[in-house]
This record gives structure tokens, sequence and C-alpha cells, in this order.
């Protein structure tokens, strides 16, 4: 009856939590708990004693746009009107992709002798490896070690390979970069540029040199300076005489006109005009007849007295007499009539332009005549200047045609010299941000990998003792017992202090 009272207070009250029930899983699964904390502790250890240190390289590229090859173009010049755009993210992941290409990676594994090391549980079964296959594995195994990643908002790839070796690492990305640089320049530039704009341009200058010739010789054959300059002297002058050929005919009847209407004026005008008309007796002529008359008289007398009658010159004297008779008869019947005239001024005149017209006439003819021939032969010269015009233009254009390209090809070939000089000064659109250096410490420290093998043994110990508590069946406390099987307890015997 005394138990009753104890057991109904007991089993009203709270139980009270103590850090021993708490601990007190891992004292009932102590040997769980110690083994599992052994047993990764070891491990933790050995890992730490037997897995070789790794030393991680790094480096850090950056993706820049500040040199533009020139584009090759029909240009004489290439020009950049717009500045450079921004790099891309696509061209950042070209870089990268770049950087993981598998020859590139080869190339890096033959330069450092990886294919060497290269070792794993699978060839120690095979027969000896041949060489391919040596580097094939090697380029995996690199492969599968080099990270390379492009950084967030940023024109930078992070390149990172870890090794045993803190020399190796140092020397693999030192040797990534050197051949991805090489490798960058033959992908964006391809070689050869130089020699073959240095071909070309040879090429042209021969071709620019023949095509000089030619117009040379044909200036020297044809004896022309500039056949279009004088075509065009040649025609002025053509127009010239062709103008004065037209107006000299057109002259022509004009002055024919002029000279049929001062004819026709000619032969109705008298060429003189009485100025003063006199009329009188001829008193000098009759007088000379009449003394003439006497004398005759008195010779006849005398000759009469000495000649016969028939004597010759007595009969011709006899004639005289009568004759001189009747002109002093004719004389003293016919007046003298004095009729003065001068020359007519009008008939003057139309003679002396009548005169003129001819010879303005006849000049005009001459000179129609001589422009004609004139005409002809400048028409002839402006057709044979035309004709060598189209020949020398054809050898002038040719030699432009040649002298345009032999510049666009120089121009071409110094822009090649300048991209080949800042290839290999390495003035490209990748530079090496960040260097790799050799480690100076491994990536993990074999005292941290005890401590964290310390920390997770003890967590999993902790975890495993609380778990295998947790599914063990047995009921170890009062407390236990009342909850569990739900009846009173009469006595509990407390545990024996082990002092």
């Amino acid at each position: 009856m005394s138990e009753t009272p104890f057991l109904s207070t007991r089993s009203d009250r709270t139980p009270e939590v103590s850090l021993r029930d708490v601990l007190s899983p891992l004292f009932r699964q102590r040997r769980l708990f110690m083994l599992s904390f052994c047993g990764i502790l070891l491990g933790a250890i050995l890992a730490a004693v037997l897995l070789p240190s790794q030393y991680d390289a790094q480096m850090e590229i950056l993706v820049k746009r500040e040199r533009v090859d020139p584009v090759v173009t029909t240009e004489a010049t290439t020009q950049m009107t717009q500045p450079a755009p921004a790099v891309t993210e696509e061209e950042i992941n070209s870089e990268v992709e770049l950087l993981k290409s598998r020859d590139l990676l080869e190339k890096v594994v033959l330069a450092n002798g990886l294919q060497e090391r290269h070792t794993n549980w699978l060839a120690a079964l095979l027969p000896k490896q041949d060489k391919d296959a040596q580097v094939s594995g090697a380029v995996d195994q690199l492969s599968k070690k080099l990270k390379v990643e492009a950084l967030k908002k940023t024109n930078l790839i992070q390149v990172s390979y870890q090794s045993p070796d803190a020399k190796l690492s140092y020397q693999v990305l030192k040797t990534l970069a050197n051949l991805y640089t090489e490798k960058h320049l033959a992908v964006h530039r391809p070689p050869g540029a130089f020699d073959f704009f240095q071909q070309e341009t040879e090429q042209y200058q021969k071709g620019l040199a023949e095509a000089e010739m030619r117009l040379g010789r044909f200036d020297k054959e044809k004896g022309v300076a500039s056949a279009q300059t004088e075509r065009d002297l040649a025609l002025q002058k053509l127009n010239e005489f062709d103008a004065t050929l037209h107006q000299t005919e057109a002259g022509i009847p004009e002055t024919q006109r002029r000279i049929s209407d001062l004819e026709a004026q000619l032969k109705v005008t008298p060429p003189r005009q009485n100025t003063t008309v006199k009329a009188a007796d001829n008193g000098l002529v009759l007088q000379s007849l009449e003394t003439t008359l006497s004398t005759l008289e008195l010779k006849h007398t005398d000759m009469v007295a000495h000649f016969q009658p028939d004597y010759r010159p007595l009969q011709d004297l006899e004639m005289q007499i009568a004759q001189t008779r009747k002109q002093i008869a004719q004389t003293k019947d016919a007046p003298l009539h004095e009729d003065t005239t001068d020359v007519n001024p009008a008939y003057l005149w139309l003679t002396e332009e009548l005169v003129k017209s001819k010879a303005d006439l006849a000049t005009l003819q001459a000179r129609a005549a001589a422009t004609s021939r004139n005409v002809q032969l400048y028409r002839q010269m402006t057709l044979d200047f035309g004709q060598k015009q189209l020949e020398q233009e054809d050898l002038i254009r040719d030699a432009k045609v040649e002298e345009g390209n032999f510049l666009l090809y120089l121009n071409k070939r110094e822009e090649a010299r300048i991209s080949d000089a800042l290839d290999s000064k390495r003035i490209v659109n990748v530079a090496i941000a960040e260097a790799p250096t050799v480690p100076a410490l491994p990536m993990r420290s074999r005292w941290l990998l005890v401590l964290l093998g310390t920390l997770v043994a003890c967590m999993v110990s902790t975890g495993a003792a609380f778990v295998a508590d947790h599914f063990d069946p047995s009921l170890r406390t009062a407390d236990e017992v009342m909850q569990v099987l739900r009846i009173p307890i009469l006595a509990a015997v407390p545990k024996r202090n082990a002092g």
C-alpha cells in the first residue's frame, strides 16, 4: 500500500531530460560508435598518407578586340569607320572550345611527355601499348584534369590543371598558353597571306610595265602625245573652217548678183557726158587752104611757061589746085562745131565696183576652194585622231587598271606584312591576363585531410550510434517502460555509481 502514492506521483510528473539522457545512445552503442569512428579516422589518415599531394596551377586568358585584321577587299585601303564591337559570349565559348581541342591537347601531351606518365589499372593488365594508344590515353586524362571555364560577366577564361608535380602543372599550362596563342593565330588568320600578296604584286608590276611600254610604243609610232587633245584641236579648227566655208559660200551668190546688177547698169550708162558745145568758122584752116592755093597757082603759072600741058608733074599740080579749091569751098560751106565731153562719174563708179566685185568673187571662190580642202583635211584628221584616241584610251585604261591592281596588292601586301609583324610579336586578340606560376602549396594539406576525416568520423559514428539505438527494441529505463507498456512500475533499482 505504501508504493501506490509513489507510483502515482512518478507517473504524473514530466520526465526530465539531462545531458546524460541525450548522450546515452552513444554509451549504449559505444562499440559501434568506436568502430565507425576509428575506421573512418583510420581511412582519413591512410588517405592523407597514401594519396599524393595535388598542385593546382591556374591562369586566366583575356579575350579582347583591340586588333582587327583587315578584310581582303577590292579597295585600295581598308578603313574602320565604326569602332570594334564588344566581345560576344559566342566568341568566348569558341575560345573555350579551342582550348579544349584535341589536337591542341595532343601537342601539350607530347611537349611535356605526359604519355609516359599516363598509367592506369587497365594498362597493367593489357600488353604493352603502342605510342599512339599511350598518347590518346594521356590526352583523355589531360582533358579530364584540365578545367576550362568562362567567368560570368567577364571576358576572362580561367584554366586550371592539377597534378602531383607542381612544376608539371605549371609547365602544362605554360605550354598550353603558347600553343593556344599559335593556334589562335592560325585559326583566325590563315598563314601565307604575305607570300600570296607578294606574288600578286610582282605579277601586276610586270603587267604595269608592259602596259606602259605598249602605250609609249604607240605614242612613238603614231606620233601623238595626247590623241584626245589633238583631236579636240583638230575639231575646233574643223568647226572654224566649216563656219568660214559656209560664210564664203553664202557670199559667192551675193557677189555674183551684185556683178550682174553692175553689168546691167553699165550697159545703160554712157562712159562720157557732154559738158560744152560751140559752132564757128574755121578761119585758120580756111586761111591755110587759101595760102596753099595761091602757092600752087604761082607754081602752076611758072610750070605752064616752061613745060607742055601733057607734062605729068604739071597735071598733078593742076589736080592739087582743084582739090584745094574744093576743100576751101567745103570749109566755107561747113562751119566748125566744138563739143567738150568729160568722164561720166556714175559710169566710173559702176566700173570700179564691177572690178572690185569681180575681184571679190574670185577671192571668195579661191577662199571657198581652199577652205573646202582644209575642211576635208581637218575632217580626216579628226577621224584619224578619234581612232587613235580610242586606241590610246584603251592602252591608258589598261595601264590604269594594271596600276590600280598593282597599288591595291601593294597596300594589301603591306597590310599582310604588318599583320605578320604583329603575329611575330604575339599581338593578338587574346592575352594571358594571369600567367601560370609554380604552385608553392598543394591543394589540400595532409593535416587538413586528417582534421576533415576526424570531423566526418565524429559525425558518421554519432549518427550511426543514434540510428542503431533508435532501431534497438529493448527497454532501458523506467520511463521507457511506462511510455511503451503503459503499466506502473513497482520498483526501480538505480545503476550503481562507479564511485
